[in-house]
């Protein structure tokens, strides 16, 4: 068999070859060298190009050769998907560990990974893929998988330790020598022998042209999973292979009982077809012994046989998986951008993986939904990934400050679920499309585009110019705007002087209740939606502005006290007092408060256009320069 290297599999972890004093001439090629994973939690391989509910089996090979030279070697969790696959561990540096998962792909590609449970670097030797006939193994289905551990498939009579594998057997299932069967012998044949018609495990002729036998009336013995994993709640499937190997007289007769655990599994006397294999099969709860007893009947002259038997655990898929389509586009817009972080596996489940910066659904029955997706500086390049259309839950989207070029496609406006889009601080040209800004007019849209040079926001098209606009409109269109403005602004101010002359005799104690009718946010919480106050938007005298988050996403401004303010709780309570009574479309709103011991802050509705000082600004230069621009050429 030729293996390739695991180059475009996976992207973390460093290759190592084993030590010297672990090199043999005997040792495969493909146990020299190894991948491990000294950083992350979770580290994946990615199989890809498989047939969605094809059955394929799956090996994990392991040999640790002292490679770090620790003489340590490390003790790990394997995962199919997000199912718990096995965990990894070795008797010695020297031992060998592999391990066989039969499975249905419950997409077009399957991914293995190594956990780090801070017990030493997850490593792996080597990774095989092969596909089944789906009518093998009908007891492997969506909802369980069969785990073979410990090389658990034998191939009865010879003692001699050899080896069974492809090209015999073309699915390259192992299958080793059996040596526990108390005063056994071996019978064997030449002959091919055939699978009946109902055969639905395939075992190769090389298996069962040997078998053991005795010189008694039964066959005694039994097995032990040597599998601290198991326990009462797990399930382990046997499978036992018979075929008669002899030319059996007229007169001689081989019949006999199957008993597992003092429970008989044939029905009725059982006597083995020459040269034509068939089995029993059944599946028994976890237990640390298993009896096994073959029982010659009354009837019988010959003594009962064995050829070859499969133990496997049982391993039900319960964790569900992220919804396809989303899983599907998440690996594509990793794709797309090449990011690492932590993006491997499932992005969803289990939550103790989910990937950095989403924020996923998880419904009592059915599949993970991607709700929310945080890429702010993660260092994106290029354009906006198109895969972002497929994540059709997706109600809260920043990919603030990065580095994005070209135009903003339309298909964001099309995402119906999106409630919150963050773009600003990127490198985005052309127009903004018309639906995001229909949307985001309509309220039904938080839409952040600032600090993008090259973008304009008439939702058609940009022009390169600036067009000459006649100084006569200008002055037209500005001057009942500004002085408009400014009597609204008035009004405003009189109306606050006058509202707070009639309430001046109100006590301290009511002051207090109207506050408490806002949220109260602790500090802890307060660092939590500012990502630790990481980005100040502006500066008082009570202290500096932070921007946040809240947990529906809803960008807020958080004032906190600086250890320097000379304001103190009175002007603390004063300011959320005049916030309290203060409710105006045009007019910033207080969304709560902090006084958690010495720790004071506001917590505003956040002005993505900036204040009422920068309005006025612009307004009064704009006025100052109508002059010039009549004048202009």
């Amino acid at each position: 068999m030729i293996y390739v290297s695991d180059y475009g599999f996976i992207t973390p972890g460093e290759n190592r070859g084993i030590s010297s004093d672990y090199v043999k001439p005997s040792l495969v090629k493909r146990y020299l060298n190894l991948r491990f994973f000294p950083h992350g939690a979770r580290n994946c391989y990615t199989l890809r190009s498989l047939v969605m509910g094809n059955k394929y089996l799956v090996r994990a090979a392991f040999y640790y050769g002292n490679y770090d030279g620790l003489g340590k070697p490390p003790v790990f969790d394997l995962y199919m998907g997000t199912s718990y696959w096995h965990e990894v561990s070795f008797s010695d540096a020297g031992a060998f560990n592999w391990m066989d998962i039969i499975v249905v792909a419950p997409d077009d590609y399957l991914q293995v990974c190594l956990v780090n449970k801070g017990m030493g670097n997850p490593f792996i030797s080597g990774l095989d893929l092969r596909p089944l006939k789906n009518t093998l193994y009908p007891e492997v289905n969506a909802t369980q998988s069969l785990v073979l551990v410990n090389s658990n498939r034998f191939h009865m009579g010879p003692t001699d330790g050899s080896v069974i594998r492809y090209p015999s057997d073309s699915h390259d299932r192992i299958w080793t020598t059996y040596n526990a069967i108390p005063n056994s012998t071996e019978i064997s044949s030449t002959s091919v022998i055939q699978n009946n018609l109902r055969d639905v495990y395939d075992v190769p002729s090389s298996v069962m042209q040997n078998a053991a036998t005795v010189n008694s009336s039964r066959i005694d013995f039994s097995w032990s999973p040597s599998d601290p994993s198991v326990n009462i709640s797990s399930k382990y499937f046997f499978i036992f292979y018979f075929a008669e190997l002899q030319n059996v007289r007229s007169n001689a007769v081989r019949q006999f009982d199957i008993i597992i655990n003092n429970k008989t599994w044939n029905k009725q006397p059982y006597t083995p077809t020459f040269q034509v294999t068939d089995y029993f099969s059944g599946i028994l709860h976890g237990m640390e012994n298993y009896s096994v007893s073959l029982v010659a009947t009354k009837n019988a002259t010959l003594p009962p046989i064995l050829n070859a038997m499969e133990m496997y655990l049982v391993k039900p898929i319960t964790m569900v998986a992220t919804d396809p389509g989303d899983a599907r586009a998440m690996m594509a817009i990793q794709d797309d951008f090449g990011v690492i972080e932590n993006w491997m596996g499932d992005p969803c489940t289990p939550k103790a993986f989910i990937w950095r910066g989403l924020n996923c659904s998880y419904p009592p029955a059915g599949a993970s939904k991607i709700m929310a997706l945080n890429l702010s500086s993660f260092g994106l390049v290029g354009a906006i990934s198109t895969n972002f259309r497929d994540l059709k839950a997706l109600q809260y989207l920043d990919l603030s400050h990065n580095n994005l070029s070209g135009p903003i496609p339309n298909f964001l406006g099309q995402l119906s679920s999106l409630m919150f889009l963050d773009l600003s601080s990127n490198d985005l040209s052309g127009p903004i499309p018309y639906n995001l800004l229909q949307r985001s007019q309509n309220g039904s849209l938080l839409l952040r585009v600032g600090d993008n040079a090259n973008l304009c926001a008439n939702g058609t098209a940009c022009r390169s110019g600036r067009k000459k606009i006649n100084g006569t409109l200008l002055v037209a269109i500005v001057v009942p705007i500004a002085a408009a403005f400014a009597l609204f602004v008035i009004f405003l101010l009189l109306c606050q002087v006058l509202k707070g002359k009639a309430k001046r005799n109100t006590t301290g104690h009511e002051d207090k209740s109207a506050l408490l009718e806002n949220r109260e946010f602790s500090y802890k919480e307060l660092k939590h939606i500012t990502n630790n106050f990481s980005q100040e938007i502006g500066k008082g005298g009570f202290g500096p502005v932070f921007l946040g988050y809240l947990e529906n996403g809803n960008p807020v401004a958080v004032k906190v006290r600086s250890e320097s303010s000379s304001q103190g709780g009175k002007e603390f309570l004063a300011e959320a007092r005049h916030l309290t009574r203060i409710h105006h479309k045009n007019l910033v709103s207080l969304a709560g408060y902090c006084k958690d011991r010495n720790h004071l802050a506001l917590v505003y509705e956040y002005m993505p256009e900036g204040n009422l000082q920068d309005h006025l600004r612009g307004y009064l230069s704009w006025l100052s320069n109508i002059d010039s621009y009549i004048g202009a050429p």
